[in-house]
Protein backbone atom coordinates (compact mmCIF):
# COMPACT_ATOMS: atom_id res chain seq x y z
CA UNK A 1 0.00 0.00 0.00
CA UNK A 2 1.24 3.40 -0.96
CA UNK A 3 1.91 6.12 1.63
CA UNK A 4 -0.54 9.03 1.59
CA UNK A 5 1.07 12.17 0.22
CA UNK A 6 0.67 15.45 1.91
CA UNK A 7 1.07 18.77 1.36
CA UNK A 8 3.39 20.85 3.69
CA UNK A 9 3.67 25.16 3.93
CA UNK A 10 6.47 26.87 5.70
CA UNK A 11 5.77 30.33 6.78
CA UNK A 12 8.96 32.26 7.02
CA UNK A 13 8.91 35.65 9.46
CA UNK A 14 9.11 38.11 6.34
CA UNK A 15 5.92 36.69 5.31
CA UNK A 16 7.58 34.19 2.29
CA UNK A 17 6.04 30.74 1.88
CA UNK A 18 7.31 28.15 0.32
CA UNK A 19 4.88 24.70 -0.88
CA UNK A 20 6.37 21.54 -0.63
CA UNK A 21 4.83 18.31 -1.49
CA UNK A 22 2.84 16.43 -2.58
CA UNK A 23 5.40 14.29 -1.25
CA UNK A 24 5.05 11.13 1.40
CA UNK A 25 8.57 12.18 3.17
CA UNK A 26 8.11 12.79 6.92
CA UNK A 27 9.93 16.35 6.51
CA UNK A 28 9.02 18.13 9.27
CA UNK A 29 11.20 21.33 9.32
CA UNK A 30 12.01 23.94 6.13
CA UNK A 31 15.16 25.97 6.60
CA UNK A 32 16.95 28.72 4.68
CA UNK A 33 19.42 30.73 4.03
CA UNK A 34 19.58 34.29 2.71
CA UNK A 35 23.55 34.97 1.40
CA UNK A 36 24.47 38.97 1.08
CA UNK A 37 27.28 38.81 -1.38
CA UNK A 38 28.06 42.01 -1.54
CA UNK A 39 27.18 44.44 -4.05
CA UNK A 40 23.37 44.30 -3.77
CA UNK A 41 23.27 40.83 -4.57
CA UNK A 42 21.78 38.10 -2.82
CA UNK A 43 21.40 33.77 -3.32
CA UNK A 44 18.91 32.00 -1.30
CA UNK A 45 19.38 28.60 -0.13
CA UNK A 46 17.18 26.26 1.38
CA UNK A 47 16.21 22.76 2.00
CA UNK A 48 13.61 20.26 4.29
CA UNK A 49 14.70 17.91 6.37
CA UNK A 50 12.64 15.29 8.98
CA UNK A 51 13.84 16.87 12.44
CA UNK A 52 14.91 19.92 13.93
CA UNK A 53 18.06 18.51 15.00
CA UNK A 54 19.07 17.96 11.45
CA UNK A 55 17.63 21.47 10.19
CA UNK A 56 19.78 23.27 13.03
CA UNK A 57 22.83 21.37 12.22
CA UNK A 58 22.61 23.26 9.00
CA UNK A 59 23.35 26.31 10.69
CA UNK A 60 27.30 25.27 11.38
CA UNK A 61 27.70 24.49 7.41
CA UNK A 62 26.14 27.72 6.51
CA UNK A 63 29.13 29.36 8.59
CA UNK A 64 31.37 27.76 6.91
CA UNK A 65 30.30 28.53 3.48
CA UNK A 66 30.05 32.05 4.72
CA UNK A 67 33.93 31.94 5.47
CA UNK A 68 34.62 29.88 1.87
CA UNK A 69 32.43 31.96 -0.74
CA UNK A 70 33.38 35.45 1.28
CA UNK A 71 29.39 36.42 1.96
CA UNK A 72 29.06 39.81 3.74
CA UNK A 73 26.36 38.76 5.74
CA UNK A 74 23.75 35.52 5.88
CA UNK A 75 20.65 35.01 7.65
CA UNK A 76 19.87 31.44 8.51
CA UNK A 77 15.98 30.53 9.37
CA UNK A 78 14.37 27.37 10.34
CA UNK A 79 10.08 26.62 10.76
CA UNK A 80 8.26 23.94 11.34
CA UNK A 81 5.96 22.55 8.23
CA UNK A 82 2.53 22.50 8.58
CA UNK A 83 0.46 20.16 6.79
CA UNK A 84 -2.86 21.67 4.56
Amino acid sequence: MAKRKRMLRATMADGYVKVIGPTASPFTHYWRIVADLGGGRTEVFWGHTKSLREATGKKAAAAEAARQRGWASYDFEVVALEEF
